[in-house]
């Protein structure tokens, strides 16, 4: 039977919230799967901190390998405290089972962590024999939570003890009162050797939490601070954290835009799975900064637009003649949109709506001559907006549904200004639709937990929000 390391962490006093979300914050649920399969990868070696860990070229190796805090050259090796032990010489870790993870976490108490394993030793017995043990080991240590510096959460060791379990024989003889003595100095030896390993562990995880406060750049428009709100809650299937979303201008301004009237109704989360919440401020900011920033305005030409799209006097004259005058047919047309107001974005019965209210100026020119104005409109255009999540952030594509116009004025006659909706809406569908894809490739940044990947998440719309979910451990 394999060894216990059992690791009792005090985290969160508190259960989470019952589905409401009274900030606009970004709400993420991570599977306790997801925690263990973080701890998993420390004590393998991944990628997270190597630093830390090592080089992972095999199992044996990284923080409790042959080449970590156990193994060659370190406590009990050739040279360290088992030097000699009664007859024994050389006596080391040489080979150690990658612990398997398991965790049971406990509502309003903490987090219950156990890791299986089996330590064996080499070395030479007395007659000069190859000798090999193998032991079972059970380390208990007790862990607060903490703040730490930066704002973020971290896992503080208490208190540590170890247990040693059945030692076995594999090879070699060993007298029995040679034995008892390797036994108790093992007893004495193995705390001062895990215990660090323990605090290591906790380094990892806390390194992982460290990473959702984080500055993530929105392109040129500014960037996105992540911070958490409130302190990890605890659930019998997942920690809950409370992330405000903090977006701020190129200049470091804090944009802070509009809050939605009530709390977003978080749906429950499934089990095995991770989730996380993306607020409507997320979206309505985004817009606001392109809005700002002038990256909405546009100025439309017919060298921009495909011929089978008119806009010339003459293509015009056939839908509103009386907002020519006396211009000539053929002259060419140019189109000044401009975005006064911020852009809507309604998150609601599984669809996502984008509203931008524009000023459409329509000019007559002529090469190397000033533009003359003709008309002005007052416009909304009704954009439907897709939405797909990759392993870190949440991407928007738009497409126009409708346009429609108002006249604000005109300097020749009035007209219905609705008769150049149809015409009006070619246009943007073809040069401005595709400059504002393009503007909102940067997407909306998904906070980091765990190295959680989104990218294939099950994407719900929802009132003022969207919910992303995804199997653990994706």
């Amino acid at each position: 039977m394999l060894g216990i390391w059992s690791l009792l962490l005090l985290w969160g006093l508190l259960t989470p919230c019952q589905g409401l979300l009274e900030t606009v914050g970004t709400l993420a649920r991570i599977d306790k799967g997801e925690l263990g399969k973080a701890i998993q990868n420390s004590l393998v070696g991944g990628p997270v901190l190597q630093n830390v860990l090592g080089t992972v070229t095999s199992v044996n190796q990284g923080l409790l390998g042959s080449k970590g805090l156990l193994g060659g050259g370190g406590l009990l090796s050739y040279g360290g405290i088992f030097g000699v032990v009664e007859g024994v010489s050389g006596l080391k870790i040489e080979e150690l089972t990658l612990p398997k993870v398991s965790l049971k976490l406990l509502p309003g108490v903490g987090v219950q962590l156990s890791l299986y394993t089996k330590v064996g030793l080499h070395g030479s017995g007395p007659l000069g024999d190859l000798l090999q043990l193998a032991a079972e080991v059970n380390v208990s240590s007790r862990v607060a939570l903490g703040v730490s510096s930066r704002g973020t959460p971290i896992l503080l060791l208490k208190s540590c003890s170890t247990l040693l379990g059945h030692i076995s024989l594999l090879s070699g003889l060993l007298p029995a009162p040679i034995f008892g003595v390797v036994e108790q100095t093992l007893l004495k030896v193995l705390p001062g050797l895990l215990c660090p390993v323990v605090e290591s562990v906790l380094g990892v995880v806390n390194e992982l939490l460290g990473t959702v406060l984080s500055l993530v750049p929105l392109g040129a428009l500014g960037s996105v601070e992540f911070s958490l709100a409130t302190l990890p809650l605890i659930s019998n299937q997942y920690i809950e954290l409370d992330i405000n979303p903090i977006v701020k201008s190129v200049a470091g301004d804090i944009i802070d835009f509009p809050k939605p009237p009530k709390p977003i109704k978080v749906p429950p989360k499934e089990d095995h799975t991770s989730q996380v919440t993306v607020p409507l401020y997320l979206f309505n900011t985004m817009f606001g900064l392109l809005q700002t920033n002038g990256a909405l305005d546009i100025d439309i030409t017919p060298e921009q637009v495909p011929s089978s799209v008119p806009l010339t006097t003459t293509d015009l004259a056939a839908l509103v003649p009386e907002a020519l005058g006396k211009l000539p047919p053929g002259q060419k047309l140019l189109l000044s949109l401009q975005v006064k107001g911020a852009p809507v974005v309604t998150l609601q019965s599984k669809k996502a709506i984008v509203s931008i209210p524009a000023n459409i100026h329509v000019l007559s020119y002529l090469p190397k001559r000033t533009p003359e104005p003709l008309f002005e409109l007052n416009g909304v255009m009704t954009l439907n907006a897709q939405l797909a999540p990759s392993a870190t952030k949440l991407h928007l594509s738009l497409s126009l549904e409708r346009l429609s116009v108002k006249l604000a004025s005109s300097l020749v006659h009035t007209f219905d200004a609705s008769r150049l909706e149809e015409w009006l809406s070619d246009v943007v569908r073809v040069a401005y639709v595709p400059k504002l894809n393009v503007d909102l490739e940067v997407g909306i940044p998904l906070p980091k937990v765990l190295n959680v990947n989104f990218a294939n998440a099950v994407l719900e719309i929802i009132e003022n929000a969207v919910v992303l979910t995804v199997p653990c451990c994706g």
